[in-house]
């Protein structure tokens, strides 16, 4: 039997009471009055307290010798859900006593909050620490394997090592490890390492080595991540448990290059994905299952849409008739949105001048993602006589002192040479240009995806030159037409993401008063939408704040689309002027913007949205006319003539084929009508109708089907309005 003392009344004043109690472990943590005492950290210690302000504003008093855990357990009681604590906004493993503060700045109060599973900071830790547990199941079936980087990424983790190359059928095996490990509730800990200690435990591994030698300061050290005992490079925080990490799934496994390098040692990539519940998991799951089916390489191909071809190069879409449709349709649709703002559409080459990107900046800062500058070919001749190196061309180019040409990365710098072109007053403001403009980016080979990763893409690009007092009215000009194209596709979920400059960074070109300006208008802009709207430091664009538009289609996930830009900057760079009511010259601002961002991925993104089955308006094909047999060949001649007179897009098959093959064929294509011909349509002169809904209807005369059709596409109803039962888009 032991006596265990409780305290009451205040921690100045404690009345001590004693209770017999027949068990022999003690609580490791006990309450002092409106006090939480961690008895391990404080036996043998003189207890100094510290302020805590919780989550609701009230402030309690805790022995500084507490962990974030233990506050986060007081907080909530033991089953909170929560995965990590956030002190004084730095998020920390539960482990972090709150005396280490004194370590990193020295204080005497802090708050505390935890950190679910279910918040976006939750989860990226769960998936961090899931690719630890991938790596450590690694490492266990094969030794000799070398890891390198595991890092959570949008919907799940991955881990890349060297190693011999694995399949498919190896995932399951890798997985069934893991499992195993997160039920030996194998403690996460958190261990501070000097540079020698980092240097010795890591020495058989040189990727680790060499981001020990990049990232780690002389003589800073850093922390390691040690799960039994395995342990990885990491600065955390982490799961305190394996026991969090139950509900994983490997899902595929891919080639990588070290720091995605080519000319580098190539890499086996595990993916993953992890959820706090088998619920969730088992969510996730059909997500991916219906995404695999929506899949728009895979649908495109199907559809007929676009193609890639090797010898055209990763990357670079050949848009096929059907897709062309489609982005023809988007083009018109926005086009009448553009004449009724008044823009004036304007073409630019495909190439400029390497001093045009110098002069805008996007030579030096986007200079990682473009393609190699072009040199004339005398000059080229005249610099392989000398002898000149690739090396040395390159420093040329980027010191300026020989001249070359570019793929534009970006058509801002040949709209502003269009204004600039000639003189303009304040009458002539606001000056739109817009401009359906293909622009070039070098992408990494492994980071290319269909249509949604490419190296050219079209942008339906737009700057505006305006005053300063213009700013405002525009900037919700350009919101009116995004939100407008969302409307009209059905893409009514979506958020707003303020991107603003980071203060620490030196990347940011122009003066911060304008800066200031500019962010104010967009943070004005997005207020006024009613929608939810964050703000995020560092995702400026380097001349400017913006505003980006994110939108979640119907299966959950986000897609960053429609982009509006403030840019005080490029204007001064370019010495851009206009003359105002005082007759003196005064300095026009930019507004950058891209409703659908990139033709190439606002479509993939549409296709998927859609599952290839497009509103009518906008379908590649929206009639396919199938006839019984030869005899009702000259009836489908007057349907589809008078059809394609309306404008409808049209598909016949006029074939031997069976009536039935032919329909189970052609509705591979996705039409939204299926207008079926036999002997009582050519005696009545009426067509039947198959809606991609499965629903008929027989015998509608010619005309009305034409006026109904015709009216389906102009009011660009989403759903199917000639066959009785509509359709939702799935």
């Amino acid at each position: 039997m032991v006596w265990l003392w409780f305290g009451f009344g205040s921690t100045n004043s404690l009345t001590l009471v004693s209770f017999p109690f027949c068990f022999v472990n003690y609580p490791a943590n006990l309450w002092l009055g409106n006090s939480f005492i961690s008895r391990k950290k404080t036996e043998g210690k003189n207890m100094s307290m510290i302020d805590i302000t919780l989550p609701d504003g009230t402030v309690n008093q805790y022995s500084e010798e507490i962990t974030a855990g233990e506050i986060v357990d007081d907080i909530y009681g033991r089953k909170h859900g929560c995965i990590a604590a956030s002190v004084n906004g730095e998020e920390r493993d539960f482990s972090f006593v709150i005396a280490d503060l004194e370590n990193i700045g020295g204080t005497c109060s802090a708050s505390v909050d935890g950190i679910k599973t279910d918040s976006d900071a939750g989860m990226h830790i769960l998936r961090h620490s899931a690719a630890h547990l991938l790596a450590q199941a690694v490492m266990e079936i094969y030794p000799d394997a070398k890891p390198t980087i595991g890092p959570a990424i949008e919907r799940g983790f991955y881990y890349d090592f060297d190693m011999e190359p694995i399949g498919e059928s190896d995932l399951r095996t890798i997985q069934k490890k893991m499992s195993q490990l997160a039920r030996q509730n194998l403690s996460v800990e958190r261990v501070e390492c000097s540079d020698e200690e980092l240097e010795n435990l890591f020495a058989s591994n040189p990727y680790k080595m060499e981001i020990i030698s990049d990232k780690v300061e002389d003589g800073s050290g850093s922390t390691i991540y040690k799960q039994g005992e395995w342990y990885d490079l990491c600065l955390g925080p982490h799961v305190a448990s394996t026991a969090k990490l139950m509900n994983v799934k490997l899902t595929s496994i891919s080639t990588a290059y070290w720091r995605g390098d080519q000319s580098r040692q190539q890499l086996m990539r595990i993916y993953g994905i992890v959820e706090p519940s088998k619920d969730a998991l088992k969510e996730t799951l059909q997500r991916i299952e219906e995404a695999k089916k929506r899949d728009h390489r895979k649908l495109g191909k199907d559809l007929q849409l676009f193609h890639i071809d090797e010898e055209v190069g990763q990357g670079l879409i050949l848009w096929t008739p059907r897709g062309a449709a489609v982005r023809q349709e988007l083009q018109d649709f926005i086009l009448v949105e553009l004449r009724r703002q008044g823009y004036y559409q304007v073409f630019t080459p495909h190439i400029g001048k390497l001093d045009l990107y110098r002069k805008s900046g996007h030579f030096p800062y986007y200079q990682d993602s473009q393609y190699p500058a072009l040199v004339e070919r005398d000059l080229m001749k005249k610099l392989a006589d000398e002898d000149c190196s690739c090396g040395e061309l390159s420093n040329l180019m980027s010191a300026g002192d020989i001249e070359g040409y570019l793929l534009k990365p970006m058509n801002c710098p040949h709209h502003i040479k269009i204004y600039d072109s000639q003189p303009r007053s304040y009458r002539n403001l606001p000056l739109r240009l817009a401009e359906f403009g293909t622009v070039y980016r070098w992408e990494q080979s492994g980071e290319i995806s269909g249509m949604t990763r490419v190296r050219g893409f079209t942008q339906d690009d737009a700057h505006l030159f305006v005053t300063e007092e213009q700013i405002a009215k525009e900037v919700l000009g350009c919101i009116e037409i995004v939100q407008i194209i969302f409307k009209t596709l059905g893409m009514d979920d979506y958020r707003v993401r303020v991107g603003l400059r980071d203060p620490d960074s030196d990347k940011y070109v122009g003066e911060g008063e304008k800066w200031d300006k500019a962010e104010a208008a967009c943070r004005t802009a997005a207020l006024s939408l009613g929608v939810p709207f964050t703000e995020e430091e560092g995702e400026a664009a380097f001349y400017g704040p913006k505003i980006d538009f994110v939108v979640k289609d119907v299966i959950g996930r986000e897609w960053q689309l429609g982009t509006v830009q403030v840019d005080y900057n490029l204007p001064e760079r370019f010495d851009l002027t206009y003359t105002g009511p005082d007759g003196q010259p005064h300095r026009p601002v930019m507004i950058h913007r891209a409703p659908f961002g990139s033709m190439e991925r606002f479509c993939g993104v549409l296709i998927e949205h859609f599952a290839g089955k497009f509103p009518t308006w906008l379908s590649p094909t929206q009639v396919h006319v199938i006839t019984i047999s030869e005899k009702h060949n000259l009836w489908a001649q007057e349907v589809i003539s008078a059809l394609v007179e309306a404008g409808v897009r049209v598909e016949a098959d006029m074939s031997d084929a069976t009536v039935g093959k032919k329909i189970r064929t052609h509705r591979k294509m996705q039409p939204n009508y299926m207008v079926i011909l036999g002997d009582e349509e050519v005696e009545k002169k009426t067509v039947s109708l198959r809606g991609r809904n499965n629903e008929q209807v027989n015998g509608m005369p010619i005309g009305e089907f034409i006026e109904k059709l015709t009216a389906e596409i102009q009011s660009k109803d989403l759903q199917l309005t000639l066959t009785p039962k509509t359709e939702k888009q799935d």
